[in-house]
């Protein structure tokens, strides 16, 4: 290998330092990318003359704006809105809408870079982006709501069409949220289009969309066990967080005969060792979706459960984790407690939850690990095939729908693996994941010209 290819990578990574020197979550996910693709580019010089790393890592175009509204006591209140759309060789843009009080230019184009690859890897025509905003939306009315999300969809609405940008859900905007965004696109716009998913069934939704997270990352899951002829049968379970993907974690996870034995939300854990079964489930989806209550009350609700204030579930004996809340939830720390613990499987459900530390600790020590960009993929899995439903006006069956996602989630597993092993790297899917991601589109980047 020349010198120039092998100085390649970090020759990009100290130029995207320099460039974005304050923006931590998207360095961190660009090094955790190019780091393994060296082999790829040894193969293929072409990227290097043509600049792919260089261009992949820059978004196509960042939209900021200004999102005023006006409160419940009258009073003019202003946040800030971002959408990033990072890269649309294979497809429109795609990736969800975050409203957290972190949201910041540097996490929304971290996991706009990580949805490209993500997105790829589903083997549907989606590119990748993400937006969001600084609003909070915990503790405030549903007409406050409504306001904030008109008022962010009227200046979103230049930029975005079923053809160009499809946004989503993400952390803070369910179906309330996609509701009121997807009404006014359609008051300005006039038209009732795909612009949105995460909607409603009576209005355009698809089946399996709230499930299809945290399902698919027990799909996943379930395929990195044939590897090794296990299955999810009898396995005790982590999950953090208690939202959307948590909840549909453990439902998937009893439903292939496994148990789940802990959530979290940001106040603590609850650790239930006889597990959480299907009326546990009930009261948690209840308390989280309706009440927007506290994973406290669980313990409260049920006899022989240890609320723990403050801590995360990852010291807590388990055979396999699945990390749903956050980015860089899992400590170098807390990877090895787990693995002293006996967990040997690592299935991402919430976005780069693991730090790079903590990565090593998992791969050192052969914890079969599904990164995030493969293993939560299921959620915009489905959302492609809710546009595929938009698009041709029907709506499909839950059992279709969920063998679609199954087949998805299996083949974003042959991907990761078989890239794995053609690059001498056996049983790394976050380098298989990184390597069959990138070559799709940094191919499609070759055959669409300096663009």
């Amino acid at each position: 290998m020349s010198y120039v290819l092998s100085s390649y990578v970090p020759n990009v990574l100290e130029q995207i330092k320099m460039r974005n020197p304050d923006e931590m979550e998207f360095l961190q996910a660009a090094q955790e990318v190019l780091e393994t693709l060296s082999p790829v580019i040894e193969q293929h010089p072409e990227y290097h003359e043509q600049k792919i790393l260089e261009r992949i890592t820059e978004p196509e175009r960042v939209i900021m704006f200004r999102v005023p509204w006006i409160d419940d006591k009258g009073e003019v209140q202003v946040n800030r809105g971002y959408r990033i759309e990072m890269n649309s060789s294979i497809g429109p843009y795609k990736g969800g809408l975050r409203f957290h009080p972190s949201v910041n230019l540097s996490i929304l184009k971290f996991l706009a870079f990580e949805q490209v690859f993500k997105n790829s890897l589903t083997t549907l025509p989606i590119g990748g982006g993400k937006g969001g905003s600084d609003f909070d939306p915990k503790g405030k009315s549903d007409n406050e709501v409504m306001r904030f999300c008109q008022s962010f969809m009227t200046e979103l609405c230049k930029y975005i069409g079923p053809n160009t940008d499809v946004p989503a859900g993400d952390i803070g905007v369910g179906g309330r949220e996609i509701g009121y965004l997807f009404g006014q696109y359609k008051r300005i716009r006039n038209e009732f289009t795909g612009v949105l998913t995460g909607k409603a069934l009576n209005w355009g939704g698809s089946l399996i969309r709230p499930e299809a997270t945290g399902y698919g990352a027990v799909y996943f899951a379930q395929n990195m066990l044939a590897t090794r002829d296990d299955s999810m049968q009898g396995k005790v379970c982590t999950v953090s967080g208690s939202g959307n993907v948590a909840q549909y974690t453990v439902e998937k996870v009893n439903l292939l005969g496994g148990k789940c034995v802990t959530l979290s939300d940001s106040a603590g854990t609850i650790y239930d060792p006889d597990g959480i079964d299907e009326e546990k489930l009930a009261f948690v989806m209840e308390l989280k979706n309706v009440r927007r209550g506290r994973i406290k009350e669980y313990a409260e609700k049920f006899s022989g459960v240890q609320y723990m204030e403050g801590k995360r579930p990852w010291d807590i004996k388990c055979d396999c984790a699945y990390p749903s809340a956050t980015q860089n939830e899992i400590s170098k720390a807390d990877a090895q407690s787990l693995v002293k613990n006996g967990c040997f499987l690592v299935s991402e459900g919430a976005n780069m939850p693991t730090e790079p530390e903590g990565v090593e600790v998992f791969q050192k020590n052969n914890v079969l690990f599904g990164p995030g960009k493969a293993a939560n993929a299921g959620g915009v899995a489905v959302s492609g095939l809710e546009m595929a439903q938009n698009a041709q006006h029907t709506n499909w069956t839950r059992e279709e729908v969920d063998q679609r996602l199954q087949d998805i989630m299996e083949a974003i597993h042959t991907q990761a693996f078989n890239a794995a092993e053609e690059y001498n790297m056996p049983n790394n899917y976050v380098a298989g994941a990184n390597i069959a991601g990138f070559i799709k589109v940094a191919n499609s980047m070759l055959d669409q010209g300096l663009v």
